[in-house]
């Protein structure tokens, strides 16, 4: 409806109804239009009808909505199911061109702006979320692990002589794959005990740069968020090693969005050496469906040739669910989410603490891991190896999802590479613990939900270990009296 519809509808109805009706719809229109001018999230998050408005718009400017659109190419955003089309909100022919994800498409000029306002309204947020000085992003409808392979290849024409990437140890398959299916070799560093904390080894990184040779290395490739007793990696240090030996540095935020302290290292790093791109979740940071990333960094036009070697277009789905998600939210919205995070974090802790001492285990110190905990399970270690994998096992029956436990001497081999204590992040840590994370999203009632079901599984493994402890007495003292006997 446009102001001339507007005054044909006068001789329908009431002027001074229409009028009224005009200035409703103009209220959604001045939404559209700040969101057009700044490019920016609005600071108050829009109402369901806004944005179904909105995208509603951009469906009838891609070509495939055209009235009377005649498609005689092999790719016409047809699509059979109406409901799959609704799904959709009717913007089927996804983003970029052949040659490039950021690229506008002349048949769908209404997908072409959703992409291009996608990108600015997250650049918005992770500046936000506290890296102030990112110049450039956009989202990749793939996952935290194929996003990075995209960044190291990249790198590859800029570095045709490195075959190796330095990569302090983080025990998750797809930062180790990431690199491998890259077409590079991976130099594990192993992390350094500190207390309870594992950190990043800054002195087997130069040592390693040294014996290789720089011009050898297509980059350091670094972690934030991670699962405790590992913590996120020294950046600050690491970037400054970088820019001294002229070498990329690609950093994992997987879920640091999330954490004022990851992004603050992010722009610590930046601001002193060198950081040439980061990648995050969209689903661990915006709580959208699995299938997203951002690539960020503070040189543009990096970044841009990070898009560019992207082959084909890409869907829209990741950019729709995330920009419809920070529209309802808003900035202020977002940044509530934030703050709960981290005040149920602090309540996640001390919670936690206090059902380790009840029962005789200890929360792990880790005062650098913003985001997951771990707790000891050195009563259930000695006791019975296989205890401590049940116990997951206990959990999980109970439908407690997310927490891990961690055993030790798990050995593991991936990709013709052998992982001692795998998932511990380190060759020899001194005990088994278990896993708890506070991720955005996460509210009071999981908190306490998840310490009474934990306090439930582990009450009964100890009276299984004990029970267990008594046959094998039991059956020992048989079988000594046998042999006497005998």
């Amino acid at each position: 409806m446009n102001a001339e519809n507007f005054g044909c509808s006068e001789r329908l109805v009431t002027a001074a109804y229409v009028r009224q009706g005009a200035q409703g719809r103009r209220a959604h229109e001045l939404r559209l239009r700040a969101l057009l001018e700044q490019g920016k999230c609005p600071e108050d998050g829009w109402d369901e009808s806004t944005i179904e408005l909105f995208l509603h718009e951009l469906a009838i400017m891609d070509s495939n909505n055209f009235l009377g659109n005649c498609g005689v190419g092999e790719r016409e955003g047809r699509v059979a199911s109406g409901l799959v089309a609704r799904r959709h909100y009717r913007l089927i022919h996804g983003i970029g061109r052949s040659g490039d994800i950021s690229a506008v498409q002349p048949k769908a000029a209404g997908s072409s702006l959703l992409n291009k306002l996608t990108n600015s309204v997250v650049l918005d947020i992770i500046k936000l979320a506290g890296v102030r000085t990112v110049t450039n992003c956009f989202v990749v409808p793939m996952a935290t692990g194929m996003s990075l392979t995209l960044c190291f290849l990249t790198l590859r024409h800029k570095r045709p002589k490195a075959k190796y990437i330095i990569w302090p140890r983080i025990d998750q398959k797809s930062c180790f794959k990431s690199m491998i299916t890259a077409g590079f070799e991976p130099v594990v560093i192993e992390n350094v005990l500190e207390g309870d904390e594992l950190r990043t080894d800054i002195e087997a990184v130069e040592a390693k740069i040294k014996a290789l040779g720089a011009e050898n290395i297509l980059c350091v490739h670094s972690t934030t968020s991670c699962f405790a007793p590992r913590v996120p990696d020294r950046l600050e240090e690491l970037a400054v090693i970088c820019a001294n030996y002229d070498i990329p540095h690609i950093v994992n935020n997987a879920y640091g969005v999330q954490s004022s302290k990851c992004m603050h290292l992010i722009q610590q790093g930046a601001r002193v050496g060198r950081i040439d791109a980061f990648v995050q979740s969209l689903d661990k940071n915006f709580m959208v469906p699995v299938g997203g990333a951002i690539i960020a960094g503070f040189n543009e036009s990096f970044v841009q040739e990070i898009s560019k070697m992207y082959p084909g277009r890409a869907s829209a789905s990741p950019s729709l669910d995330v920009l419809i998600t920070l529209l309802s939210l808003g900035a202020s919205g977002y940044k509530q989410l934030l703050k709960e995070r981290k005040e149920m974090f602090s309540y996640l802790s001390s919670e936690l603490k206090k059902l380790a001492d009840n029962h005789s285990e200890r929360l792990l110190d880790t005062p650098h891991n913003p985001i997951s905990l771990a707790m000891s399970l050195k009563n259930l270690d000695e006791n019975n190896d296989a205890a401590v994998t049940h116990l997951g096992s206990m959990l999980f029956t109970r439908q407690v999802s997310g927490a891990r436990v961690v055993p030790c001497g798990s050995v593991q081999t991936v990709n013709n590479y052998t992982f001692k204590g795998f998932m511990s992040h380190a060759n020899d840590y001194p005990c088994a613990y278990l896993n708890a994370a506070s991720a955005i999203g996460i509210k009071k009632q999981d908190v306490d939900v998840f310490l009474k079901r934990l306090d439930k599984c582990l009450k009964t493994s100890r009276k299984e270990a004990k029970k267990e402890k008594s046959v094998n007495e039991i059956s020992n003292s048989n079988t000594g009296t046998e042999q006497l006997e005998d």
